[in-house]
């Protein structure tokens, strides 16, 4: 397994003094149970409990104390447990809503106990479960891999600090980008970036694509319990990846006949399972960023990979000079909003865009993200300083000095004045490859 950063943050949990039961989220695929796998061998105790098994199941399911319950878990795992610490890993916790209440017990009658749990759309256990352990857990979001990981995985792992350096990665540019332009292509699913490493050839992760989409619809039979909106959900999960980057109509979406209730429930049943998020947008320019939810908003899957596998582009990237240039932008738009998610790990973490006016005077700004108290407008275009007028309209209207182009060339600064306010900023064109630590670099040379 190649190194992901995510398990930085699970041994700061384990160091904490505030820790409590942890629950992975993410959707099917990101890593979550290698993950936890790898972090299991810092223990000198890990039983890995899957309750997609009847009998480890029925262990949470049966009444009896809980010291009997983790006694019998080491007796079906055919392990004694040793003096040292302890990782109890329970996976597809969201099978047993009993599993999710002990995390309560867990926490508070054995607090020197390491609880990890894993599991696909826990929010509909919440909704159903009133013994839910609201407080007593905490959450991390796992996601697909970022560009920073694809290069260590890629054995490239001396490009890193270079890519990050505002004056040397210059020099690496060319390197740098071609090995963005293959990221983009394969995406950050863990197991299409291992088979891409492992074979260096695209067609080898192919069954990998297929048998991740195939698995996301095999959910639709799990969790949705209506026809009518198994049927709205199998029909995005079918055509909603060639919408992916637009702005969407939820009523008669990609051209069917669905009502926009209909529609928006499938949505939020997906974005519960994170496998995509509605990303609204705002007319403030100042934090904190508040969606208008009554607006049309953008489509954004949760791997750029899938999308070009499934909307069957990635002949059109592989062939194209610039990324910019590829499916009317809309790729080099997905790709930021996907690598915007790696600043941080906060689970409820939305991403917005920013929209002013309508007909001639109306402008639009990619994506907002908030830093340090400020809102910092972000545009992926190529092109001249002046074609960024809605960038300029949006620090005309704002509070900041600071502006972001996300472009295919070099990284640059420059100290512009906005065309009609006549405002002085600071614009901070990012080549791709450094979107993963923007803020970072905006703090030390804004």
């Amino acid at each position: 397994m190649f190194k992901r950063k995510i398990i930085n943050n699970l041994h700061d949990w384990k160091r904490s003094e505030n820790r409590k039961p942890l629950i992975l989220r993410g959707a099917r695929q990101v890593g979550k149970t290698t993950l936890t796998h790898e972090f299991g061998r810092s223990f000198e105790n890990y039983l890995y409990v899957n309750l997609d098994n009847p009998e480890m199941k029925r262990v949470f399911e049966t009444e009896m104390p809980l010291d009997d319950r983790i006694k019998l878990l080491f007796a079906q795992n055919g392990k004694v447990r040793r003096s040292g610490e302890t990782l109890i890993f329970i996976d597809e916790i969201q099978n047993s809503p009993q599993a999710v209440a002990l995390l309560r017990y867990f926490y508070e009658e054995h607090p020197e106990l390491y609880v990890v749990a894993a599991g696909s759309l826990l929010e509909n256990v919440v909704d159903v479960n009133s013994s839910f352990p609201v407080g007593r857990v905490q959450y991390l979001p796992v996601r697909p891999c970022s560009f920073v990981e694809f290069v260590g995985a890629m054995g490239q792992e001396n490009l890193i600090d270079i890519m990050y350096d505002a004056v040397n990665s210059v020099v690496f540019h060319s390197r740098l980008m071609s090995l963005f332009s293959q990221y983009l292509v394969v995406g950050g699913m863990p197991e299409a970036v291992q088979r891409y490493v492992d074979m260096q050839d695209l067609l080898a992760v192919n069954d990998v694509y297929d048998t991740l989409l195939q698995a996301y619809r095999d959910d639709v039979e799990k969790y949705v319990r209506s026809n009518k909106l198994s049927d709205t959900v199998r029909f995005i999960l079918e055509h909603g990846w060639l919408m992916a980057g637009e702005t969407v109509t939820l009523t008669g979406f990609a051209g069917s006949n669905y009502k926009s209730k209909d529609v928006g429930e499938a949505f939020r049943l997906l974005q519960k399972a994170m496998l995509l998020e509605l990303v609204y947008p705002t007319t403030h320019t100042n934090a904190p960023i508040m969606t208008e939810l009554r607006r049309q908003p953008k489509l954004i899957w949760l791997d750029t990979g899938l999308v070009n596998y499934a909307a069957g582009i990635r002949g059109e990237i592989i062939h194209s000079h610039d990324v910019m240039d590829t499916w009317r932008g809309r790729v080099a738009e997905h790709i930021v909003a996907q690598e915007l998610l790696t600043l941080n790990n906060r689970i409820g973490q939305r991403r917005a865009f920013w929209t002013k006016g309508t007909g001639g005077k109306s402008a639009e700004v990619d994506f907002v993200w908030q830093m340090d108290g400020k809102v910092i407008p972000i545009e992926v275009k190529s092109g001249t300083d002046s074609h960024l007028r809605s960038l300029h309209s949006f620090v005309d209207s704002s509070g900041v000095d600071i502006a972001v182009r996300v472009w295919s060339n070099e990284y640059r600064e420059d100290d512009l004045t906005t065309i009609v306010g006549g405002k002085r900023f600071r614009l901070f064109s990012l080549p791709f490859y450094m979107v993963g630590n923007m803020e970072e670099i905006i703090s030390k040379r804004g």
